[in-house]
């Protein structure tokens, strides 16, 4: 097979080794962003359907039974599910780890105080005053505005209309910008993708193989978490600086590495203790 796994901060001998871990492991973890890494950014978010083949090999790394998957999306949890089309569904952080929709169908989600409300109502207001609002995604404890598809130029315009609009509102209240790739959110203060992944990697346990797999700045969070705990990948068709240990293209990068995955799982495993003498 050959590699578009593209290094910049770790050797090709330890990725293979990962793959080694994924392969002996009778548990391992993937994490996934969903825009920009499984699927391409569309303009109509509606329609972004994952690249071909991917939730085919997700599907079958799900129903092999060794790996946990779990989507960490800047989206509402549930805008994931008939977009990824899996079964069963796989655990979703969504509202960039604000939100947690557990495979079971239960749903953890902050409670939104009141200053909170009123902060988002503000910025909506604002949004209808300058003619922004069709631009606008409203999430649980937040709001965010996209300006991708749009030209260099009248990207940054609104870039700067909108800080300077949004600013003094967040000041004011208990309320952080986020900015990310096309766009900036109004978010009520608290979790975010780094902290999704502290949380994983408490459940699972010093041990098993995590990888986390990201395009966005706002991934770059979850990159920081993990750190050396596990595989950081940037998943982005042209390299930026970033504090992930791999870069790859997609979707032939991505694709083979979910390849790769799914062969490791489907691996004979080997227990210490639990081999049988080959007959002399």
């Amino acid at each position: 097979m050959r590699s578009v796994w593209l290094s910049r901060n770790v050797n090709p001998i330890e990725v293979e080794q990962f793959m080694n871990a994924v392969a002996q492991s009778p548990l391992s973890t993937l994490l996934l962003d969903y825009d920009g890494t499984l699927s391409p950014f569309c303009l109509d978010r509606r329609q972004a359907l994952p690249y071909a083949g991917m939730t085919e090999l997700l599907q079958e790394i799900i129903v092999n039974g060794r790996t946990r998957v779990v989507i960490i999306t800047g989206r509402n949890a549930h805008e994931v599910i008939p977009l990824l089309a899996l079964h069963p569904t796989p655990e979703i952080w969504g509202c960039h780890g604000l939100e947690r929709l557990r495979p079971d169908g239960t749903r953890e989600t902050p409670r939104v105080e009141e200053p909170v409300l009123q902060a988002l109502a503000d910025a909506d207001r604002w949004l209808r005053d300058q003619g922004l609002h069709n631009r606008a995604e409203f999430k649980t404890g937040a709001v965010a505005l996209h300006w991708r598809g749009l030209n260099e130029a009248a990207a940054a315009e609104i870039r700067s209309q909108v800080l300077l609009g949004w600013f003094p509102i967040a000041q004011a209240t208990p309320m952080e910008l986020l900015e990310f790739d096309g766009g900036i959110e109004m978010r009520m203060p608290g979790r975010d993708k780094g902290d999704a992944v502290r949380s994983i990697l408490d459940e699972v346990g010093p041990k098993v193989p995590v990888a986390y797999l990201g395009d966005d700045l706002t991934d770059e969070r979850a990159f920081l978490a993990l750190g050396a705990m596990g595989l950081s990948i940037l998943v982005r068709p042209k390299w930026r600086q970033t504090a992930a240990a791999l870069w790859i293209r997609p979707p032939e990068g991505l694709r083979e590495f979910l390849t790769r995955w799914l062969l490791a799982c489907r691996e004979k495993r080997h227990h210490v203790g639990t081999e049988s003498s080959s007959p002399q």
